[in-house]
């Protein structure tokens, strides 16, 4: 491989890891989701954000990405949108009672009933999150502006646009692995219902910021 794809290649993943360690809605909703549910379920969230990252790569690799954050409509309206999903998330979780957090580390031994969801709700949650939000547009976008160039060949992004996502995907992974073993897991749900609340305060915080900054600009 040429040297300076190598110099391209490693620019961008270390960029991209370091964006990852920064806790934003997604991160917190995979922690929300890993205290609350099975393993196999909190996946489905951890799965609909790295699709989503996908999508918004595919997008900005392809050259839409570009079109879609020229148009103010557009921005504005994803804007909207990723903010009021983020509010809605939020009193959820507000709302829940503390009876429903009880026994969430024994759950998976008994056939009580919990507030858990499933796979596929989470899956659709994770991947709303992640569409929703306009900074991974933006993100994706001004990364590669800066680092691709035409010369740069289809195979090259389709393997950069590959590792991102798995990077994302694994990364989510991980935290839901740390937040799945027993000892940790423990720790974390008798502190469920507090984490919960705090999650779901911080989420409406970004939601009413990204709401308020797009009507503020118009």
């Amino acid at each position: 491989m040429d040297i300076s794809l190598i110099g391209i290649f490693v620019t961008v993943a270390i960029a991209h890891f370091l964006a990852l360690l920064s806790p934003g809605p997604d991160f917190v909703l995979v922690v929300k989701s890993a205290i609350k549910n099975e393993g196999k379920n909190a996946l489905g969230v951890a799965l609909g954000i790295a699709s989503a990252n996908a999508v918004y790569i595919s997008l900005c690799l392809i050259g839409v990405g570009s079109i879609l954050a020229a148009s103010v409509t557009i921005m504005v309206v994803l804007k909207i949108i990723g903010g009021l999903f983020l509010i809605y998330l939020a009193v959820q979780a507000l709302r829940a009672s503390k009876s429903s957090y009880n026994n969430l580390d024994l759950a998976e031994s008994t056939n009580e009933k919990t507030n858990k969801s499933t796979f596929l709700r989470e899956f659709i949650t994770g991947f709303m999150s992640g569409i929703l939000n306009p900074k991974n547009l933006l993100f994706y976008l001004s990364l590669f502006t800066v680092v691709l160039t035409p010369e740069v060949g289809l195979a090259f992004k389709l393997a950069l646009g590959i590792w991102m996502t798995l990077v994302v995907f694994l990364w989510d992974l991980a935290i839901i692995y740390l937040l799945s073993t027993p000892t940790v897991r423990g720790k974390f749900s008798k502190a469920a219902y507090y984490i919960d609340k705090v999650t779901g305060a911080l989420l409406g915080m970004i939601g009413f910021a990204i709401v308020k900054s797009a009507l503020v600009k118009q």
